[in-house]
This record gives structure tokens, C-alpha cells and sequence, in this order.
């Protein structure tokens, strides 16, 4: 066993269990196991060591091997180890035969996320969104918890019915609560979408801040804004989106918003869990992708925030990257192939408050968006668009008449909001045509 610190006190003492095939690269293996190591402690479990087993395969029944099983179980017992994880995904069966071979409390990786993003959710939409991944994770691992009824007395006819009777019984109260979860959560979506459109209405441009979870997204949060978001040492501390009021260099209002971190291999129940919750990075104005250019995994963790966008449909957003913790890296040449494999990117530090006047420049350069011409003829009632069109944009005439107020005015389509129903006729056409 690999000792990475005996660390004291109540909590439970967890043994870190790692699989290395032929195909893998050693760093690999390690840097997962650290980051296996990372949860745990954010769990609130005392690392007491690592093992790695070395196959060709992972073995059908047990992952590691039913001799290597055999073997953790003794250093678990000799070392007074309450829970085992598994730093890959293990089935149903391997779970209850790991279990059996073990006589120890086993977890795979994503059960262990799961159980995290449990402990964070604090809004109603968090823990209905955290609830619905667990169930889903949980349903096909129903018939281990009743095994034992058919080992009973040599597993008899009467054992065993009991126990099929009370799996399809747990199934069904799980795919019932389910389906109550999921028009709760549909609930939610719906009042997300309502406040987007209210929002839309009030032309703010949004920028999510995304990437990698403990690179430094809350941190920038409170940078940008002066908010005191709490930004700790660990991974997903930030769980329930987070949203800021700021202004940029130009004087525009725009909202900053925090989102959940990623990470490699992130559960695909999580993902379609917390889709209400994701919804808003595909629905910002910009993505602001936070890089922890200090880690050396940096590019793996760029590569597992990509592949999330793409399955949110958000990966041809508009997208700045801060290359955070800049003053951390000593390493030239990776600042060097930073600059050159990121054309655009900003070196920040968040935690230092440092290039984030270039950050800022450059949200307030990317928000500018294709300003057009744009005629208008608006009823001298309505000042309040006058006032509006010269916020958001630049009034290069404007001839009052009797009853009406003729508007020339360069700007976005995007903020010209109630003013549209006010362009005059082949505006529109000359818009869709553009």
C-alpha cells in the first residue's frame, strides 16, 4: 500500500483503489488517484493510503481480481479502513462481489461525486436535481441490498421470492419518485426560462464563468464583482449557480454567473440531472472558461470542460479563456505554449486580482457584437426607448415630429429590444437578411 498521509480524527478512514492497464499512462493513473483523493477529502474522508492494480482487463466479476480483492480486504482490516474507492466505474455486480471479498463498505467514483454534490446542494433545485441522479444511479443496484435472502438456507424457493418480491417493490418506489422528480425539475426549467426571458427583456448580456472544477471560477467571481462567494480549497465547492452584477470598462451592465465545475468523466446522470441548472451556460451571451495553468493536467481538464459543452449544445458559444494562477507557473515554455495553443487567452490571476483589466477589455471587446443602422419611428410617448437607444447604442439623428420621434440609431439587434415593433417597414427584411 502506498501511504499519501495519515490524516486523524472521527471521520472515515478511506483506502484509495486505482486500476492501471497496459494502455494507460502511469502519470495518468496518478494524477486520477490525487484527484480521487481531492473528493474524498471534500466528502469529508481521511485518506489513509492507495493501491494501484496493474492488468490487462478489468476483471468481469471484481474489477481488480478476486486475489487482489482478497488482499485490500486484509490491509482494510489491518489498517482499520471503513470504505474502499474505486477510482473507475464499477457495475452493480463487481460493487456486490467487491463487498463480499472486501467485508468492507465499497464506492466507485461516481457514487462518490454523487454523494458531494449531496452534501453541497443547498437550493430546492439543487437537491431535487442531486435526488433525481442518485435514484437513477441507484436503480440498477437495487437487487444487491436483498442478496442475502437467497443465500439464506441454501437460497430456497421461499428466500428467493422474498427477495425478488421486495427488489420489484424498491424499483417501483424509486420509478415512481422518479417520475415526481422529474416534473419537479421540469418546474424548475420553466421558471429558469421565464427569468431568461425577463432578463432578455432587459437587454443584460450574461457571462458564465466556466471550467474545470477548483481552477478558480468562484475566486474570479469575487474578483470581478466584489461578492463573497465562498471560494474554498476543494473540489465542487461551488454547486448552485451564483449570479453578480458588474460593470465593464465601457460603462455596460453586464451579469457574471458561476457555474458548477467540471471534471473528467463526469457522470452522464448528472449531466441530464442538473441540465436545468446547465442550461445557463448554453444560454449566455459569453462563456469565460477559467484554466488553472499552474496544474499539470491542464490540458486534460481543458479537453473534459470541452467534451461537457459539447453535450450541453454550448461549444459554439462565444468564448474567452482566462489563463488563471498565472503567478504560480515558472515554466516558460508552458506560458509559451499557452499564449501559442490559445490565441486570445488572458493571463489573470483571480486570487492576485492581476490582467483582469485586460479581462474585462476583452469581455467588453467580445460583447460589442456586429453594430448595425438601424431607422426608427417611435411614439413621443415612449421616452423611456428613447433613453434606452441612447444607453445602448449610438443616436446618430433623431427628428422629433408631431406625435412621433424619428431615430437613427447605430447598435445590436440584440438590444434593441421593444424598440423592434418600431423599426420602420424593410428594416426587419434588411435584419434577417444580414
Amino acid at each position: 500500500m502506498i501511504e499519501v498521509g495519515e490524516e486523524t480524527g472521527k471521520r472515515e478512514r478511506a483506502l484509495l483503489v486505482g486500476l492501471e492497464l497496459l494502455r494507460d499512462n502511469r502519470w495518468d493513473i496518478d494524477d486520477l488517484l490525487a484527484e480521487l483523493s481531492q473528493l474524498a477529502r471534500t466528502a469529508g474522508m481521511a485518506v489513509v493510503g492507495s493501491n494501484v492494480s496493474r492488468r490487462l482487463k478489468p476483471h468481469p466479476s471484481t474489477y481488480i481480481g478476486t486475489g487482489k480483492a482478497e488482499e485490500i480486504g486484509q490491509l482494510c482490516r489491518d489498517d482499520d479502513v471503513a470504505i474502499i474507492l474505486f477510482n473507475g466505474d464499477l457495475s452493480p455486480a463487481q460493487l456486490r462481489n467487491l463487498q463480499d471479498a472486501t467485508g468492507v463498505m465499497v464506492m466507485d467514483r461516481t457514487e462518490l461525486i454523487l454523494k458531494i454534490f449531496a452534501q453541497r446542494a443547498r437550493t430546492r433545485e439543487g437537491c431535487l436535481q442531486i435526488e433525481l441522479a442518485q435514484l437513477h444511479f441507484q436503480l440498477p443496484r437495487v437487487a444487491g441490498a436483498w442478496t442475502h435472502l437467497s443465500r439464506q438456507k441454501g437460497g430456497m424457493k421461499g428466500t428467493r421470492d422474498a427477495g425478488e418480491k421486495q427488489v420489484e417493490m424498491d424499483r417501483r418506489i424509486i420509478r415512481t419518485r422518479i417520475h415526481q422528480l422529474e416534473k419537479e425539475v421540469d418546474v424548475v426549467q420553466r421558471q429558469r426560462e421565464a427569468q431568461r426571458k425577463r432578463r432578455n427583456r432587459t437587454r443584460i448580456p450574461v457571462v458564465s464563468i466556466i471550467g474545470y472544477t477548483n481552477s478558480g471560477k468562484s475566486t474570479l467571481l469575487n474578483s470581478l464583482t466584489d461578492a463573497l462567494v465562498p471560494a474554498e480549497d476543494k473540489l465542487f465547492a461551488t454547486l448552485d449557480p451564483i449570479t453578480r452584477k458588474a460593470t465593464l470598462p465601457s460603462g455596460r451592465t453586464v451579469l457574471f454567473s458561476d457555474t458548477v465545475g467540471f471534471i473528467r468523466n463526469l457522470p452522464h446522470n448528472l449531466i441530464n440531472a442538473f441540465r436545468a441548472t446547465l442550461e445557463e451556460v448554453r444560454e449566455a451571451d459569453l462563456l469565460i472558461e477559467v484554466l488553472d495553468l499552474s496544474h499539470r493536467m491542464v490540458w486534460k481538464q481543458k479537453k473534459a470542460v470541452e467534451e461537457v459543452l459539447k453535450e450541453l449544445k454550448a461549444d459554439e458559444k462565444p468564448m474567452i479563456v482566462a489563463l488563471n494562477k498565472m503567478d504560480l507557473v515558472q515554466d516558460e515554455f508552458l506560458l509559451a505554449e499557452a499564449r501559442s495553443r490559445l490565441d486570445g487567452g488572458v493571463a489573470i490571476s483571480a486570487l492576485k486580482r492581476t490582467g483582469l483589466d485586460d479581462l474585462l477589455q476583452a469581455i467588453d471587446e467580445q460583447l460589442d457584437g456586429p453594430r448595425r443602422n438601424y431607422r426608427l419611428l417611435i411614439p413621443q410617448s415612449r421616452h423611456d426607448l428613447i433613453s434606452r437607444l441612447y444607453k445602448d447604442g449610438q443616436v446618430v439623428r433623431i427628428d422629433y415630429h408631431q406625435n412621433d420621434i424619428y431615430v437613427e440609431v447605430l447598435t445590436e439587434e440584440r438590444l434593441l429590444g421593444d424598440a423592434r415593433k418600431f423599426l420602420l417597414e424593410g428594416e426587419e427584411g434588411r435584419m434577417s437578411r444580414d
